[in-house]
């Protein structure tokens, strides 16, 4: 299923769960319209269930948004004696269904506050309060934890690398199920957290029980400038499980059995140029006449731009569009991308080795592995594939002379038993990504990204941090 269709398939869902949540306020005497405003809505739940209004804080903390939302939706269903396990777990997991059904069944009404000890002496429950929270929580943390792991997760841009096709502070929601999920590799650990517990900063994960990597079929595989979120494959100098490696997102560039070079900032996959990115940027240097940019409309066009020492040159990180507006300006004489040039060695690029003299803008040719594929491997190409073989395929490498053995057996090449994958920013220029690290393996890949269901600014007023227009975009 494209990214499309699951933006369309969640629109509708969610469409339906407020449908049906009108005509459930309608019930307790409300007016419909109050479920369909963001977070008043939670307002009025909170209200209905006699829950206290300062919960309305908790909707706003990562993690704990989600525990405290399923214990709301099963304190409102309450107010209407919907009390059984079945019943709860219908109202959290399929709203957009059954809260149609209850809103058309007569005997359905409104009973008053569920957490007020009114309705409680009069619906008496057979369980105790403290009873009555540690089912609410365990049953939300199941719930939570299953969707989180094998259907969708939330994730949010943190960094600048894959501006401006996604900012930072862009909330997206990103599918297990396009890709296939991946069966947890460590099982035991602390719901929610990824690696490390908030606050004490300590593992959020016990390695003592490590599964082999497992996937459920999936409804696609990977393609060419899909944005995929995966487990930070350098992350293994931490000596972290796959799976609990730190997440990144970027976009698929090459995938396995694909030959990727770069020449001068064009990439290049299986020798047919790579269709840029729309809003994908570059750094450019921006040549005036002496006189000012104008700091107002490099703001407004949200442009960062530093001058060169004393002179009349600028550096800005811009889309190709962005660049094309500037030059145009009476007071700029040039406009330029920054390109490395060919021969010029970046030492921190992938594979760290003199004999590849490559840099962020003129990389390769390189070979993606693909499972199945039998590399025949010597001193020169090895620093290559050393990772994938080494790390990510757990094989003891060593070479005596001239001569490669892996685990312990002389040979001259490998076959790989796993997909690989080439992974960069859309922003060039501040992406650290395949150029700098490497392949990522098929076991890292977490899921698809589909659409950004908010997004929200730094600046700016409370309605003016949110970016209105980028709200349930989809990301392609």
């Amino acid at each position: 299923m494209s990214s499309l269709a699951w933006m369309i398939l969640s629109i509708v869902l969610i469409i339906l769960t407020h449908i049906g949540l009108w005509k459930m306020f309608v019930k307790a005497n409300r007016q419909g319209w109050e479920a369909i405003i963001p977070f008043y809505n939670v307002y009025v739940m909170l209200e209905l269930t006699g829950r206290p209004k300062w919960w309305l804080v908790f909707f706003f903390i990562p993690i704990i948004n989600i525990i405290v939302a399923i214990g709301l939706v099963i304190d409102f269903v309450k107010c209407y004696r919907k009390f059984t396990f079945l019943e709860h777990a219908e109202a959290v997991l399929l709203p957009y269904i059954f809260f149609f059904i209850w809103a058309k069944d007569p005997a359905t009404k409104y009973y008053g506050k569920s957490a007020s000890t009114e309705f409680k002496e009069k619906f008496p429950y057979r369980k105790s309060a403290g009873r009555e929270w540690a089912d609410a929580i365990i049953f939300a943390v199941v719930a939570a934890t299953l969707i989180r792991g094998f259907l969708l997760e939330a994730y949010t841009i943190p960094t600048g690398s894959m501006e401006k096709s996604l900012l930072v502070g862009d909330f997206l929601f990103v599918s297990k199920v396009n890709y296939g999920p991946r069966v947890p590799m460590t099982p035991i650990a602390f719901p929610f957290a990824h690696h490390t517990m908030p606050l004490v900063n300590t593992k959020a994960y016990w390695d003592g029980i490590e599964l082999d990597y497992h996937r459920l079929p999936g409804f696609e595989k990977i393609e060419r400038r899909d944005v995929v979120v995966f487990n930070y494959p350098i992350d293994y100098e931490l000596e972290r499980p796959v799976d609990k490696r730190e997440n990144y997102i970027k976009r698929c560039i090459a995938i396995a059995g694909d030959t990727v070079a770069i020449v001068d900032a064009n990439v290049y996959v299986n020798g047919k140029l790579s269709e840029k990115p729309q809003f994908g940027q570059k750094t450019y240097i921006v040549t005036t006449d002496g006189t000012d940019l104008n700091p107002q409309t490099l703001i407004d066009m949200d442009i960062e731009a530093s001058r060169v020492d004393e002179s009349n040159k600028y550096v800005m990180n811009m889309t190709k569009e962005d660049a094309g507006t500037i030059k145009t300006w009476a007071n700029v004489s040039d406009v330029r991308p920054l390109i490395r040039p060919k021969g010029f060695y970046n030492n921190q690029m992938f594979p760290g080795n003199e004999h590849f003299q490559w840099n962020e803008d003129n990389f390769g040719p390189i070979i993606v592995p693909k499972k199945g594929w039998t590399v025949n491997l010597d001193s020169t190409n090895y620093p290559v594939y050393k990772l994938a073989i080494e790390v990510y395929e757990h094989n003891k490498v060593e070479w005596k002379g001239s001569q490669l053995y892996i685990n312990d057996k002389a040979t001259n090449n490998y076959t790989f038993k796993m997909d690989y994958y080439w992974m960069m920013g859309d922003n060039r220029d501040n992406s650290a990504d395949s150029r700098f690290w490497g392949f990522v393996p098929e076991d890292h890949i977490v899921g698809k990204a589909l659409f950004v269901w908010m997004s929200w600014n730094d600046k700016g007023s409370f309605f003016s941090k949110i970016r209105w227009n980028r709200l349930f975009m989809g990301i392609h």
